[in-house]
């Protein structure tokens, strides 16, 4: 009990996920693909080593401490790589399904039709270069609560983003999607704007196929503005407006159906609430049985 005692939520959360990792590693095991899939096992051994050696880390000083607090976060990028090796080596899609739900949901595919429809090359430029600034809300209301000295709110946006993300990583895993921009692209003004041919460039160069549904990017997003909002407004508001227009530029740009966006949103709120219904149970622990739980376990 005392071993497991040392360990943070953010590790049981990210050791969860590398259990179902390796699982859908095995899951997918083929003899000729075994040497890549033994790197990914590889991976994940070297994952689940981190979470044991996170407790360790946290005693050692404050740059350990400090990585031991961010490592989720920080290999959020590689674990979503590990997702595209998967999902491309399983070989299905379900798109179709997703299209059909985009048709009852908006009647019709408003991936498809917006940006051709409407071509606005400053509408264009704004909602893209607010997608490609996803990496600064994801990473930046953590950091911004960091060193603003809120280091208890960071580690909270910290696991909450994990928990998001992990999420969205075993939906990706079970439930791969590809996305519209697997489709047909757009060829109007409004999808040449430096901004749009940017974004395009970056997912040429790094994306993960099959991790559409939900949007990840949305999830994210929404909840690293809602943790920001919940606890430094005035970082919160900055990130608002680029996360507005990151919601829906990844529909406008055809990087994800409408319902991806949508589903994004929904689990947004869900692990918002989540958190904030954690915050307000531990707010209303008494005092005295704080104090007690404490002097128990020492």
């Amino acid at each position: 009990m005392d071993f497991v005692k040392r360990y943070e939520p953010v590790d049981f959360v990210t050791g969860f996920y590398a259990a179902v990792a390796t699982i859908a590693v095995l899951l997918s095991l083929r003899s000729e693909t075994v040497a890549g899939e033994g790197w990914l096992l590889l991976a994940n051994a070297l994952l689940f080593t981190l979470i044991w050696l996170a407790p360790r880390a946290r005693r050692l000083g404050p740059v350990a401490r400090t990585l031991a607090d961010w490592y989720p976060v920080l290999l959020l990028p590689a674990l979503y790589a590990e997702v595209g090796v998967l999902t491309l080596n399983a070989g299905f899609q379900n798109d179709w399904d997703v299209q059909r739900l985009e048709t009852w949901v908006f009647g019709s595919e408003v991936s498809y039709r917006w940006i051709r429809e409407m071509p606005n090359l400053g509408l264009s430029w704004i909602l893209h270069a607010c997608y490609l600034l996803y990496v600064v809300i994801l990473y930046g209301s953590p950091f911004g609560l960091w060193v603003s000295g809120r280091r208890d709110q960071a580690r909270q946006t910290i696991l909450a983003l994990a928990v998001t993300f992990f999420l969205c990583y075993m939906v990706f895993l079970f439930f791969p999607v590809a996305g519209p921009r697997y489709a047909d692209l757009p060829s109007n003004a409004a999808a040449h704007v430096w901004p749009a041919r940017a974004a395009q460039w970056m997912l040429d160069m790094g994306d993960s196929w099959g991790a559409a549904f939900p949007s990840s990017h949305v999830a994210g997003a929404v909840v690293a503005t809602g943790m920001a909002i919940r606890y430094w407004r005035p970082l919160g508001l900055a990130l608002l407006p680029v996360t507005t227009g990151l919601v829906l530029g990844v529909v406008y740009g055809q990087f994800h159906y409408g319902v991806d966006a949508l589903s994004g949103l929904v689990l947004a709120g869900l692990i918002l609430a989540a958190m904030e219904w954690v915050r307000e149970r531990w707010a209303a622990q008494p005092a005295a049985s704080v104090v007690g739980v404490l002097e128990v376990s020492r």
